[in-house]
């Protein structure tokens, strides 16, 4: 049985017949090859396969694909416009807050939340945020600082 669903997805729409019990993580990566998202844990617990739907962060291995029926979907393959890197992007290279990387797909797109609602958060805001994601690598530090460095940048555009 399939059903059928309006969507949009980095902002390209699509009509789709899709499969009632596919989570968006699977059909992200398997139906339309956007891989960016990480698929860690499938429980809902390490924030590796978070994603953006109708700007607020989710983990897309806890969302059926027909929950974003007319609804947007903004994964990390949609924070760049064309080669220029999203502010977020920039800072987390800038700031050394991408080690093995698996878990910054997710880190990025629930920073963008954050400052999609709080152009300015202190540390206390941006560690509450974040908590959700869970990195191997570092200490968050880096994280951390890059997150209120985005969050200038951003501020000055």
């Amino acid at each position: 049985m399939k059903v059928n669903i309006k969507t949009k997805i980095n902002n390209k729409v699509y009509e789709l017949s899709v499969s009632p019990n596919q989570t968006l993580l699977h059909f992200l990566r398997e139906e339309l090859g956007l891989t960016g998202t990480k698929c860690g844990c499938e429980i809902g617990e390490c924030g590796a396969c978070t994603v953006l739907l109708n700007g607020k962060a989710v983990n897309s291995c806890l969302v059926l694909v027909p929950q974003i029926h007319n609804k947007e979907v903004l994964t990390v393959e949609g924070l760049a416009e064309g080669d220029v890197l999203h502010p977020l992007q920039k800072a987390f290279i800038d700031y050394g807050a991408v080690h093995c990387g698996f878990c910054t797909p997710g880190l990025l797109m629930t920073s963008k939340e954050l400052l999609d609602e709080n152009s300015e958060p202190d540390e206390v805001e941006i560690r509450t945020a974040i908590a959700g994601n869970l990195c191997r690598c570092t200490g968050y530090i880096q994280i951390v600082e890059a997150i209120k460095g985005a969050s200038k940048e951003l501020r000055k555009s």
